[in-house]
């Protein structure tokens, strides 16, 4: 029986090496085969095309289990933003330091974050100090990019994605990683260029191409940076 999507699991379990591992289910329209893959967080995802069936994808899942247990062991560790922890900023190694106070904002002093509140509230925190450092950014080389390509922003918004750096829409919202601002500076002001280029070309034809360079000649770096780098920096921060 072809599955319905209010009966598909959010995530279902494997046993692997005695150990049991979650995986992520999901379905895509485009999805003509079953596919297991790692985000670039880490976590295990088993797609599923629309008219799939669910025996059928756990079958699959089954045989992938040798692949799968393979490549776990390759994935990079998760690190959490915890006491002496360390995080790059604008690509720059700092270890995050508890000031033991329960109010104040981050300081960075001499390679150090240090970072007040509660150990159960540190994490939090810091990721919301590194977001409103990632929004001004972000901000400024949007709005920098779109004067040089003669469009304009209309939003910028944060997100968490596990697979994308950044997206926009035709009515000039803008949606960027906030892990942008632990990469080297080059990086965030590629993937900024990267999408205010999408105002005016929403594709990756050569015109396109062309609008990032224009406004951003040497993109070549930050865009080979993100492409070897890139999944290393989805790890912080989970």
């Amino acid at each position: 029986m072809i599955f319905k999507r209010t009966s598909l699991p959010e995530s279902t379990g494997i046993e692997l090496d005695g150990a049991l591992v979650s995986v992520a289910v999901r379905t895509h329209a485009r999805a003509r085969n079953y596919r297991l893959s790692i985000s670039r967080s880490g976590e295990p995802v088993l797609t599923l095309p629309l008219n799939g069936r669910w025996s059928e994808a756990e079958a699959f899942l089954n045989k992938q289990r040798h692949w799968l247990a393979a490549r776990l062991k390759r994935a990079p560790t998760p690190i959490a933003f915890v006491d002496g922890a360390e995080v790059p900023l604008r690509g720059v190694p700092h270890i995050i330091e508890a000031t033991g106070a329960l109010r104040g904002k981050v300081q960075v002093d001499d390679g150090k974050l240090l970072t007040p509140g509660s150990p159960e509230h540190m994490a939090r925190r810091l990721t919301d100090w590194l977001k409103l450092e990632a929004r001004a950014d972000l901000t400024e080389r949007s709005h920098f990019h779109a004067a040089r390509l003669g469009v304009k922003v209309r939003t910028i918004n944060l997100k968490a994605q596990s697979t994308r750096w950044g997206s926009c829409s035709t009515r000039g919202n803008l949606n960027y990683n906030w892990r942008l601002i632990l990469a080297p500076s080059f990086v965030l002001d590629y993937v900024a260029a990267h999408e205010v280029a999408h105002l005016r070309e929403m594709n990756h034809s050569p015109a396109f191409w062309a609008r990032v360079s224009e406004t951003l000649p040497d993109m070549e770096r930050g865009r080979a940076w993100l492409k070897a780098h890139g999944a290393e920096l989805m790890v912080y921060g989970l």
